[in-house]
């Protein structure tokens, strides 16, 4: 890597102009300082990431669930050039190469080999799409009533207003940006730690399965056009489903000719030790979608994925055409990045080093039990894994607000170089390419974290 050549004057009139103009995502503006503020980075390699004044840090989120080759990649700069050089904007009416053969190599990745691909610039739109396109399938298929979307508490599937709505909005989405978009019934979420639908002994009893079927009988099957779920949910705490669950959300879907989506944004080219999540469970979606890992977050991309039976509906008369347009969806420069990136990926078997290395990862994490504050460590399908705090592991009762426990952990991931994302839960999903060495390294630094926040609280 080219050594770090920022120094003194610059870095300060850097962070200058950060605290004056520069608005973060979901923190507060203005702050650059080392021990609460916006870190400025400027290199990294595989998992590691270097900030401007010479630190270190481990990317334990892969960036924020996307590095999935690892950061660094020249081989990702140089098909962009290339691509670049060449053509960098396919004018309407148009398409480039490397687009087309990416909505094959995705379609040849997938269940169905003659799926077809439409192309957006990252998660949010990707799911857009997929609900726009559910609710047209049915209008096109003659059942113009099914508009309603089945989806789950907790979950996150993008940050626009109807993707908010999808999860329930979160705690403060009524509060700070008024009611959430109508249509969206939720169920219950997977959760064998504490779960509502779980028997008493914390083992699933599939009622968060057949709540989807109470769902759409309380609303009327001839409303609901899907169901929209993630096949691990990150924001809902990193679970694993039981191994009937996506089984029979498939047969329940099937039952009341619901669509299937699967949201693969995080989950999706690797994570879970599959191409994709749903493949654990052989229950295939009518539509998911991806975005994230599909470039590792070199290039902004998204796409909605379509079985040919759903992408036949809209074929024929003008009206059935999928009348949706997103500017840069499918730009020629974003495909090339990710052609490269899924040749990394494939060619350097990262896949089956996620469920490798995945697998290494939640046995070391296991050994944490050793700490009467870990309540529950979750994994067991690549490199998804959560560690979840509890004041009481009999009660499983959290910690109360005034703990502060998430400004402990994170105060205390940052002491130690890890990047990341810490309160009761612990996410952890590092990139593909880690090491058994690297693993030791990270559950190593947690272990010390953990010892110290019990000794603290």
């Amino acid at each position: 890597m080219t050594p770090n050549t920022r120094y003194g004057e610059d870095i300060e009139e850097l962070k200058e102009l950060s605290t004056i103009h520069f608005w973060p995502h979901s923190r507060q503006a203005a702050d650059m300082s080392s021990s609460t503020g916006v870190k400025m980075v400027d290199r990294a390699e595989g998992v590691w990431v270097h900030d401007v004044e010479g630190s270190t840090w481990m990317d334990t989120l892969s960036g924020l669930w996307l590095i999935n080759i690892g950061h660094g990649r020249k081989e990702i700069a140089e098909a962009v050039f290339k691509q670049m050089q060449q053509i960098a904007f396919s004018p309407s009416g148009t398409v480039s190469p490397p687009t087309i053969k990416l909505a094959a190599n995705i379609a040849h990745m997938f269940t169905d080999k003659e799926a077809r691909t439409y192309f957006v610039n990252g998660g949010s739109e990707a799911v857009e799409t997929a609900l726009k396109m559910a609710k047209n399938y049915h209008k096109n298929n003659g059942e113009p009533t099914r508009w309603k979307i089945i989806s789950r508490r907790g979950s996150y599937h993008g940050a626009t207003f109807a993707c908010m709505s999808l999860g329930g909005g979160g705690i403060s989405a009524p509060v700070n940006f008024g009611p959430l978009m109508p249509g969206n019934i939720h169920i219950e979420q997977p959760n064998g730690y504490t779960g509502r639908c779980c028997s008493a002994n914390g083992g699933c009893t599939l009622d968060c399965a057949r709540d989807l079927e109470r769902a759409i009988l309380h609303e009327g099957p001839s409303t609901v056009a899907a169901f929209i779920g993630e096949p691990i949910s990150a924001a809902a705490g990193i679970h694993i489903p039981h191994p009937e669950y996506w089984p029979t959300i498939r047969e329940i879907c099937d039952k009341y000719g619901v669509l299937m989506i699967s949201d693969e944004v995080i989950t999706g080219f690797g994570r879970t030790g599959t191409m994709f999540g749903t493949e654990h469970w052989k229950a295939q979606p009518d539509i998911f979608t991806v975005a994230k890992a599909l470039t590792s977050g070199y290039l902004p991309i998204g796409a909605t994925v379509a079985t040919k039976k759903i992408a036949d509906i809209f074929i024929g008369e003008s009206d059935k055409t999928f009348g949706h347009l997103i500017t840069f969806g499918g730009n020629p420069a974003s495909s090339a990045a990710a052609l490269a990136n899924l040749a990394i990926l494939l060619g350097e078997d990262m896949v089956t080093n996620s469920e490798k290395m995945g697998a290494y990862l939640f046995e070391q994490l296991e050994t944490l039990y050793r700490h009467k504050i870990v309540g529950d460590v979750r994994g067991g399908k690549g490199l998804l894994c959560a560690i979840e705090l509890v004041k009481d592991r009999a009660s499983k009762e959290h910690f109360p607000k005034d703990a502060k426990l998430s400004d402990k952990v994170n105060r205390l991931m940052d002491s130690h170089g890890l990047l990341g994302r810490g309160g009761d839960i612990i996410s952890l999903s590092p990139p593909l390419c880690i090491t058994k060495d690297e693993v030791d390294y990270l559950v190593t630094q947690l272990d010390s974290i953990i010892q110290q926040v019990q000794a603290e609280i």
